[in-house]
């Protein structure tokens, strides 16, 4: 048996589901996505699991026995983790047989187009848009902007773009989120940073526009903004938005937001 499952993290997983990821993944892999963000109670389950290659479902006494390959992935800094007692040592030199480091984006500007044409594609598929083209002006701005947000940012940029055209075919460089046209190094949206006004507003398009896409967009950039401005300092940052430090965090993971590489 030949399959790939996805389990995603979250810092306290639902009783059972972690097991229930395993159980799907025998004779397959299983990927561990944002591992770092593990609680430590279930840390100490995973380890149990990974060990002894066996686990009993919740509710049962019947020990279920799986063959699979563990691939685990973070944006968090691990080592630095283990020190500060939020993550099992035991369990990182279980994972960590072999350590691939996947640079930021911005060091890997030869992959973008290849990454750009196959999230839009995917994304036109899903949402059941034409399928689109790339303009050659976008690449230049594609290329030279920084990426702090990572293929996750990239992967948004994409979405917003198709979202936003609808049924044309091409992408063009107006369909880009701002920052990204100017080129900010920071990823904050200059228009946004200055406040938005006159010729800057968002205005609708004849075809209409996605505006979950453009809340999101917003959202997206008070949160770069506001890092920026905090020096990457999350409690500093939070309190600009006027918001909890939990809330400001539960948001950067809902939009993939990563803030390890800044």
């Amino acid at each position: 048996m030949n399959c790939l499952v996805t389990l995603r993290v979250p810092l306290q997983a639902p009783r059972g589901r972690e097991k229930a990821g395993f159980e799907q993944a025998d004779g397959g892999t299983l990927f561990l996505d944002e591992i770092g963000d593990m609680s430590l109670p279930l840390q100490s389950k995973l380890l149990r699991v990974l060990q002894e290659r066996e686990f009993e479902k919740l509710g049962s006494t019947q020990t279920i026995k799986v063959d699979i390959r563990i691939v685990a992935a973070t944006s968090a800094d691990l080592q630095q983790r283990i020190a500060q007692g939020s993550f099992r040592s035991d369990l990182f030199y279980r994972l960590n047989v072999v350590h691939l480091r996947l640079p930021p984006l911005r060091y890997r500007k030869e992959d973008i187009p290849s990454l750009a044409r196959h999230l839009l594609a995917r994304f036109c598929t899903r949402a059941g848009l034409p399928v689109k083209t790339i303009d050659r002006e976008v690449w230049g701005a594609l290329e030279s902007y920084r990426w702090p947000g990572n293929v996750r940012q990239l992967q948004n940029a994409m979405e917003r773009a198709a979202a936003l055209t609808g049924v044309a075919t091409a992408i063009r460089l107006r369909d880009l989120p701002e920052e990204i046209r100017g080129g900010a190094a920071s990823g904050i949206t200059p228009s946004l940073a200055a406040g938005r006004t006159g010729e800057d507003r968002q205005t609708i398009p004849d075809e209409g526009l996605n505006f979950q896409a453009v809340v999101t967009e917003v959202e997206r950039e008070l949160l770069l903004q506001s890092l920026n401005q905090s020096g990457g300092n999350k409690m500093r940052a939070a309190k600009l938005l006027n918001m909890k430090r939990t809330t400001f965090v539960e948001k950067l993971k809902r939009l993939r937001i990563d803030t390890e590489g800044k």
